[in-house]
């Protein structure tokens, strides 16, 4: 994990300082989704950490496959069923988060829990029928027009927004969250 996660963050505190923040966040991460109304599963990067004897035995992982951040998402979202993808970095994420964001993704083809930075901490599709081929293409990922840029390539889907909450991608976020522990929605 050391040098593969957070890259940003660990640009400002060093690569073992962020892995360590990072592993501890999904273990927590985990602990806080656990529920009976949705099976959780874990996408892994690289491919072979899927095996790996860290993750929790009793949840499922899947391996996200080749290409960039949005082919591996459009990979997960065109499973079977309604299927939210969430990123592993927002520490206020919480199961009403995740129940309020499969309630509004009922009433429409694509849900986006957006981050406070321009981007999205959450996605969702109803079924792989709503989700056309172009999905996250051309995306500025990492930046303030991801989330934009993401609906765009939806090209007539419906899209409903869910909670606004704040993802840890720099040390000024982290000192944001550690200082009053409040963003959410």
């Amino acid at each position: 994990m050391v040098g593969r996660v957070k890259t940003r963050l660990a640009h400002d505190i060093g690569r073992v300082a962020a892995a360590w923040w990072y592993r501890h966040q999904v273990v927590g991460l985990l602990r806080r989704l656990r529920d009976p109304r949705w099976r959780l599963v874990l996408a892994v990067a690289p491919d072979r950490a899927a095996g790996a004897s860290y993750w929790p035995e009793d949840i499922p992982r899947v391996a996200q496959g080749r290409g960039d951040l949005g082919a591996r998402m459009a990979r997960l979202l065109r499973r079977p069923g309604q299927v939210l993808v969430i990123g592993s970095d927002i520490p206020t994420v919480d199961k009403p988060h995740i129940w309020r964001a499969f309630r509004v993704l009922g009433g429409a083809d694509t849900v986006f829990g957006p981050a406070e930075d321009g981007g999205f901490w959450l996605v969702g599709a109803g079924g792989p029928r709503a989700l056309p081929p172009g999905l996250f293409c051309d995306v500025r990922w990492s930046g303030p027009h991801a989330l934009s840029d993401s609906i765009r390539t939806l090209k007539g889907a419906s899209v409903a927004c869910a909670d606004i909450l704040r993802d840890v991608d720099t040390v000024d976020d982290l000192h944001a969250f550690r200082h009053d522990g409040t963003h959410g929605a």
